[in-house]
């Protein structure tokens, strides 16, 4: 069967790395430290994805920029005090290593800081998988396509032989925007229903259930 797909593109946190639940214990203790409402679980998963000046902003949208900036601050602090507890999802690995053995090219497109990528990266031994990466202080944050663009011109691959797979809507939003198929992870930051909105080739819930859906369509 013809390959369908040449670029695959992969969120980070809460697709394949188990960070949603330190993201969302961090960001409610950084407002805690900024003294502003704690937003519910539901509320702070839903930022996740974003730069971290834009996840702040949508967390505090009231609070004054410089506000903000410690918040974000003391984020870091409570993200980076446990970072060191965080797994790949079960499957990554050896999911990964099958699609660079089978010439995929394989990249990320994360709303994390360069930094932080190239720290996980390293630690979760991966930093050799990928081809490429993009990082939102690097580029525009997402929804915004411009990380998918940028790998789509760096490689010469057209959208409809790329995919993105990722575990929020602001992944499938900037897939949308770059013209790309999108594949959505049902375990991270956002809801199966808000992914359903966003209408994905596919919902996913294990790096198996991807792996085989990848065999048989990618």
């Amino acid at each position: 069967m013809a390959r369908q797909f040449d670029l695959i593109v992969f969120d980070w946190d809460g697709t394949l790395m188990d960070s949603t639940a330190l993201i969302v214990a961090a960001i409610q203790a950084a407002c805690r430290d900024v003294g502003v409402d704690v937003p519910d679980r539901e509320r702070a998963a839903y930022v996740i994805g974003l730069s971290l000046a834009g996840a702040m902003s949508t967390i505090a949208p009231h609070l004054p920029e410089v506000e903000q900036q410690r918040m974000a601050e003391r984020y870091r602090y409570h993200f980076l005090a446990r970072d060191q507890e965080l797994t790949l999802f079960e499957g990554t690995r050896e999911l990964l290593d099958a699609l660079r053995a089978q010439d995929y090219l394989l990249a990320v497109a994360t709303g994390k800081a360069r930094r932080g990528l190239d720290r996980v990266l390293a630690s979760s031994g991966l930093d050799a998988v990928f081809h490429a990466t993009r990082c939102a202080d690097e580029s525009f944050s997402k929804p915004h396509p411009a990380m998918l663009l940028e790998l789509m011109e760096e490689f010469q691959v057209s959208p409809e032989r790329t995919v993105m797979i990722g575990d929020t809507t602001h992944d499938l939003l900037m897939a949308r925007n770059a013209g790309v198929p999108a594949l959505a992870m049902s375990y991270g930051a956002h809801s199966v229903e808000e992914l359903q909105q966003e209408a994905p080739l596919a919902i996913l819930h294990s790096m198996t259930d991807l792996r085989e859906w990848l065999h048989q369509n990618g």
